[in-house]
């Protein structure tokens, strides 16, 4: 028997299965058991209130799971799956409200994997998949981060490589209007609106004992166990002096023009990260990883510029990390 026949055995019977995705690598239950999905967040330490985005291999199967699959679904579905973004559309029953947090819609998306796609065609079904993490945790992107948070709460462990997004999906709300982006990710505004016009993107919402409408909405998120923090550009000199002065172990993450790049080993552990965005979102998650190994005293990032290509990056930064200035 190999990986995914296994795989479907176990899901099948109501276990849990780590699966490899272009953005994450997911923690899977059959969608339709209700036993099943509680497993995944009890597997997670995660709060019922946080819905679950579910998988699928194409749109002909969404329209399975979505008693209305409008055309603005469908005119993305053809230009965008298999891809990095999750469409919130009304619910069939076969979805269980564990999975949704309570809610009448369900966040639907066909991953661009070709693992997650054997696996999700041979299961012939809807798999709930969130990040294959601890709650609030820093996300996976290789089978090993998995093993590192999760070990033996995962039945298997599908290792597809290191995932080349590196950074979760977009979610669009399409019940609402104008349709909001109630996480961004892997697909910008800019090329949604090209596809169906305009997109709201509003602020997330941070109150875990209300359900939320999408994944990934918490203030805290992403986030190491090391104590971590965030600057701008513009706090360069504060930082320098800041770390000259520090008597602990610190690690910078910082992008590959940060003027901070020419301190001392001695005083930093410095993360070089690429200047492109996607390159930089590729590697984020690995690098946090990296970094919480350390032991350090803390992490300190530099945020990317504040422009439409980095904001993904820069919202998970934001959840990952504290905001540095006024600290000192």
């Amino acid at each position: 028997m190999n990986d995914v026949d296994r795989a479907i055995q176990i899901l099948r019977d109501g276990g849990l299965v780590s699966f490899p995705t272009e953005t994450v690598y997911g923690l899977g239950a059959d969608a339709t058991s209700a036993s099943a999905v509680r497993k995944i967040f009890q597997a997670k330490g995660r709060p019922a209130t946080n819905p679950l985005i579910v998988h699928i291999a194409d749109s002909t199967a969404a329209r399975r799971y979505a008693p209305e699959w409008p055309t603005s679904a469908e005119k993305l579905a053809a230009r965008l799956w298999p891809g990095p973004i999750a469409l919130i559309v009304k619910k069939t029953p076969e979805i269980v409200d564990e999975a949704t947090a309570g809610l009448p819609t369900v966040a639907l998306r066909a991953p661009d994997h070709p693992l997650a796609q054997a696996l999700l065609r041979k299961f012939d079904g809807a798999l709930a998949a969130p990040s294959a993490n601890r709650s609030t945790g820093i996300s996976p992107t290789t089978a090993e981060h998995v093993r590192q948070q999760l070990g033996e709460k995962v039945d298997l462990i599908l290792d597809g490589g290191p995932c080349h997004v590196g950074i979760e999906s977009t979610v669009l709300d399409l019940t609402a209007t104008p349709p909001r982006i109630l996480r961004p990710g892997g697909i910008d505004r800019q090329t949604i609106e090209s596809i169906i016009g305009p997109v709201d993107l509003p602020e997330a919402i941070d109150d875990e004992s209300q359900p939320a409408t999408s994944p990934g909405q918490q203030a805290v998120h992403y986030a190491p166990k090391t104590p971590s923090f965030r600057f701008d550009r513009n706090d360069s000199q504060h930082m320098a002096n800041h770390f000259q002065k520090s008597g602990g172990q610190l690690v910078a993450i910082l992008p590959s023009d940060s003027p901070l790049l020419g301190l001392s080993a001695k005083v930093l552990i410095l993360i070089q990260m690429p200047a492109e965005p996607e390159a930089y979102a590729r590697r984020l998650y690995a690098a946090l990883h990296e970094a919480d190994a350390r032991n350090a005293d803390s992490i300190w990032i530099e945020l990317p510029p504040d422009t439409p290509a980095w904001h993904a990056v820069r919202d998970r930064i934001r959840r990952a990390t504290r905001e540095a200035a006024g600290l000192f």
